[in-house]
């Protein structure tokens, strides 16, 4: 015996007349039109945030291209000026680089500039206002190298306690540093600590652990 649903699928739906399709013509017709009125409405009534919004999107759009455009252009000019002062030899080309420039570009023309005329007072600049902290150890070092004789041991220790972290790549450098200079006092207590701080690190560079057991 057939099921009702079974019963009910053999039913066909009643066909249309052509006045019922064309009042669903109509209904969609007036439907469309009905939203075509909303969305003008809607428009209307926030053209000026709409505008405004595009308007927007166009300036930062506009800017990013233009703020792209004129890093890369002020790099390529200052790798441009940086090697023109360097081949003629400009210490103080490379100095107002350095003061026009941020960055470790920056702090390498400084130290340049110190390189070519040795004014300690760049190095000082580089070691209190250098925006990389490679280049600012380095510059301690070179302050030291240069004005050591007038400081202590513990002086020159303190100065360079920045540099006493293996994420300096002077680390080791500063520590065989502080290590001579405790020695040049006749203070071999503390020139052993730091000599033993080197020796007993298997990640000390050869030449400067081959130094420091020398002096050991």
């Amino acid at each position: 015996m057939a099921t009702m649903l079974e019963r009910n699928k053999k039913v066909k739906a009643p066909k249309k007349t052509y006045s019922e399709h064309a009042q669903d013509a109509l209904y969609r017709e007036v439907w469309e039109e009905v939203n075509n009125e909303k969305t003008l409405q809607f428009v209307k009534k926030y053209s000026k945030h709409i505008m405004a919004v595009v308007f927007v999107v166009l300036i930062v759009a506009t800017g990013i291209q233009i703020g792209v455009r004129t890093h890369h252009a002020n790099q390529i000019a200052t790798a441009v000026a940086y090697e023109t002062a360097i081949s003629n030899v400009d210490a103080n080309a490379l100095a107002s680089l350095a003061k026009n420039t941020s960055g470790a570009m920056g702090d390498l023309a400084l130290f340049q500039a110190y390189m070519l005329d040795k004014d300690v007072a760049k190095l000082e600049m580089l070691a209190s206002d250098g925006d990389t902290p490679d280049f600012r150890d380095l510059a301690k070092l070179h302050i030291v190298g240069n004005r050591g004789n007038d400081m202590t041991a513990a002086q020159v220790e303190k100065y360079l306690s920045s540099l006493n972290t293996k994420k300096s790549p002077f680390y080791y450098t500063a520590a065989l540093t502080v290590a001579q200079k405790y020695l040049a006092e006749g203070d071999v207590e503390h020139a052993n600590k730091w000599l033993d701080k080197i020796i007993n690190d298997a990640d000390a560079p050869s030449v400067i652990s081959g130094t420091a057991q020398s002096l050991r």
